[in-house]
């Protein structure tokens, strides 16, 4: 254990000119730590005490600081001989990447927007990691599997298995993961357009798209991965747990860490076959439609459910798979709670607003449903597109004339107004609080000066060459740009240049929420806008724009993510490299094939509004509808003084939005004002406007829980045990998300439900009025 210097053997008080950001801080920097401590006073991460885990009086700090992520939470140990490259790393990184992108691609077409857990891919990891270190190699520890020392042997199974190979094999199948925004191109194209673009044209774009971003990775990376501010408060439980797993001179706490770590996945793995498959009512139970099954506006504002049922309120959640993150940045028990209280008075204001528009019937909203992604004729049924386009799926005024103009459900009007007025926040909130410090930290790395603990542990190790990402860059738009035309997209050449401009130039300005606060801004609705305005009347053109415009700076940042986490592991920057390529080109053919096959056995379902707990098309539905009323439709419907012409208007509403918050910081610096994430709460303002949303209070309440309560009144706890429970929880839940899918959920085919009872009821499971 490390030394505890206390009374007049203190350690040494930092300079008090160097600058030190934290992570809940409305600002970046400007905290100075406590503590300046060498390697050897800092101890290994599973040490019970430590010195720099206590503040003057001996007692134990809460987790506050970018600092105190960096030296408390994450190991600075590593061991650069360790194999990276053997056959087992390679034989589980392929396997799992195939697993996950499959997964991946069912995930996509929920009820509910649900990601693969990178922690779930980790645990499965380091089990089938285990079972490999008994194949024959020099140092098996069985005697009859003992082989020569001999470089073939060394590479079929060289020893325990390793951080780095565990790394490795998690970054490659999180890769192939990622949810490629291309399916929702060609599922929009089969499901909406009956047409088929050509398996080998479609791979290819998803592999390009997939790749793009990694030249605005290799220059983003000196200021969004090495710098201390950017946390990435969302990779803490697999840090955590890969700690946890492979690290510690602490054998017996270790010891507990993992019995802590199993205990919680075994359980919630055997829970959520409740709430998933036996008993659905536990995903939001509610009293108040308990009361009254007959009501439609308890359905509206206590109803939640079931996909695009109702808002959730008062509702109890018992199902992790949606009260936890779901795979997503946004987690109850890692998200800071600034982030979090940020994102829900957005919900609150979102309830508002919704049950306001419906009941005072505002853009005809009682003519449609309460919660829907479609396009629909003033009457309320559902807008058949087709009938206004040509052949060439390009825009006919004649025909148009003839159906009239779309109308979208209120709630989704109020989402695409949240969601265009949010980006304007984003980009004030970028200029006052971080561009400074962003600035500073890409000049400070180009010099080869930074100062993070980690970077400099990683400067053993050789970097991966500008060119390197410049020549994927290059590979992947020249195969994109000739995509663009074999699959007839309509998009012109230019356009496509000003699609990935515009990715690049977001890339910082939403990138630094993405590292400080965990919080992923969708560049989606601007990107369309964009694309309407320059490409007018060509709705399947304004896909591909989008694609390339939306995706390639999504990607980037998932990308700047996996570095991060390889820099905290001290993964090689070039293995990271080389996992992310194939992870990406994995995800992009097998994304493919299992949306061709989820298509055709489940078309009626992923068609219509509401679907089933098991498959929905909300997803495509809402990027179908986007691309039709902004690419098709944009100077009919969002010019000035036409239906929606105030949304793109909100663009320069939500530019004033932080102004107020940063002035009454600058006025009252103790009040917190520097704590509301402005483009958080204003991004949220349409939340519930799509899937399951019985859990957001069930989730808040975790959050105060853990992000306030433990973090503040049980430092020790929350440090040691916090993120590893949600490790547990994510990886438990989403495994058995997996074996349900394939068992009995129709992944495999055929679905088997679960016989009706009181907790598994015909209708809405929670027994709420159904409306559709």
């Amino acid at each position: 254990m490390a030394e505890i210097k206390r009374q007049g053997s203190e350690p040494s008080v930092v300079d008090e000119k160097e600058s030190y950001p934290a992570v809940e801080e409305g600002k970046l920097g400007h905290q100075p730590p406590p503590y300046q401590l060498s390697v050897d006073q800092i101890g290994d991460v599973s040490e019970d005490v430590r010195a720099v885990d206590l503040d003057e009086t001996g007692h134990e700090r809460p987790i506050e600081t970018s600092d105190d992520y960096a030296l408390r939470l994450v190991s600075i140990e590593d061991d650069p001989t360790l194999p990276i490259h053997t056959f087992r790393m390679w034989f589980l990184a392929l396997g799992l990447s195939c697993f996950a992108a499959v997964l991946g691609e069912l995930f996509y077409f929920r009820p509910q927007t649900v990601y693969v857990s990178g922690l779930f891919l980790q645990v499965f990891a380091y089990i089938l990691g285990r079972g490999m270190e008994f194949l024959p190699g020099p140092n098996n520890r069985i005697e009859r599997l003992r082989t020569k020392d001999t470089w073939f042997w060394r590479w079929i199974n060289p020893g325990p298995f390793n951080i780095k190979e565990h790394v490795a094999i998690s970054i490659m199948s999180t890769t192939a993961s990622d949810q490629a925004i291309a399916i929702a191109v060609f599922a929009a194209q089969d499901l909406y357009y009956n047409l088929s673009v050509a398996p080998s044209v479609a791979i290819f774009t998803l592999i390009a798209s997939q790749l793009i971003g990694y030249g605005l990775t290799g220059i983003a990376r000196s200021y969004l991965v090495y710098p201390t501010w950017a946390v990435y408060p969302f990779i803490m439980p697999q840090v955590q747990l890969f700690d946890a797993m492979h690290r510690g001179k602490g054998v017996f706490l270790q010891r507990k860490r993992v019995i802590f770590f199993w205990g919680v996945l075994i359980a919630i793995f055997i829970w959520e076959w409740f709430p998933e498959y036996i008993a659905p009512t536990l995903t939001g139970i509610s009293i108040f439609c308990l009361a009254d099954r007959k009501s439609p506006w308890f359905t509206r504002v206590f109803g939640g459910a079931a996909g695009n049922e109702g808002l959730g309120i008062l509702a109890l959640s018992l199902d992790w798979n949606y009260v936890g993150s779901g795979g997503g940045t946004i987690g109850s028990l890692f998200t800071p709670l600034a982030t979090q209280l940020s994102l829900y008075a957005g919900v609150v204001a979102c309830i508002l607003a919704f049950c306001a528009c419906y009941a005072r019937n505002v853009w005809h909203a009682q003519n449609f449903p309460f919660l829907s992604q479609l396009l629909f004729y003033q009457n309320g049924t559902q807008y058949k597109q087709l009938l206004i386009l040509n052949d060439d799926f390009s825009l006919n005024q004649t025909k148009l004339e003839e159906q009239g103009l779309p109308w979208y459900a209120a709630s989704q009007t109020l989402y695409q107004l949240s969601r265009t007025a949010y980006i304007g926040t984003a980009v004030t909130h970028f200029a006052i609080w971080h561009a400074k410090d962003c600035w500073d930290a890409f000049q400070t790395s180009r010099k080869g000066a930074c100062d993070d603990v980690h970077y400099k542990k990683m400067r053993v190790y050789k970097e991966v060459p500008s060119w390197w990402f410049g020549a994927i860059f290059v590979i992947t738009f020249a195969l994109g740009l000739g995509l663009l035309y074999a699959a007839k997209s309509g998009l012109p050449w230019w356009a496509y240049i000003v699609a990935l401009i515009l990715s690049a130039v977001f890339v910082p300005i939403l990138g630094s929420l993405y590292a400080t606060v965990g919080y992923q801004p969708s560049l989606q609705f601007l990107v369309q806008m964009v694309g309407g305005a320059m490409v007018p009347g060509k709705p399947v053109a304004n896909m591909y724009f989008t694609l390339y415009g939306y995706q390639t700076y999504q990607l980037t940042l998932n990308l700047l993510r996996d570095l991060k986490l390889g820099q905290y592991t001290k993964l090689p920057p070039r293995a990271t490299f080389v996992v992310q390529t194939i992870g990406g080109i994995i995800g992009g053919v097998l994304n493919y094939v299992i949306m061709r096959s989820v298509i055709s056995g489940n078309r009626p379902i992923l068609l219509d509004v509401q679907g089933t707990n098991v498959w929905s098309g909300q997803q495509v539905q809402s990027y179908n509808s986007a691309a039709i009323t902004w690419g098709g439709l944009s100077k009919v419907l969002y010019a000035p003084g036409q239906r929606y012409g105030f949304i793109p208007w909100m663009l320069l509403a939500g530019m004033a939005l932080p102004f107020p918050f940063w002035l009454a910081h600058r006025r009252w610096p103790k009040l917190g004002f520097n704590l509301v994430f402005t483009p958080v709460l204003i991004a949220e303002l349409g939340y519930l406007s799509v899937g399951v949303n019985s859990s957001w209070m069930t989730s808040l309440a975790v959050a105060v829980y853990s992000q306030w309560y433990l973090r503040k009144y049980k430092p020790r706890w929350f440090r040691k045990y916090n993120f590893l429970l949600s490790a547990a929880l994510d990886g438990g839940t989403q495994i058995m998300v997996f074996v349900y899918s394939f068992a009995v959920g129709g992944a495999s085919g055929t679905a088997i439900p679960f016989p009706n009872w009181a907790l598994n009821p015909t209708g809405n499971p929670d027994y709420c009025m159904r409306l559709t």
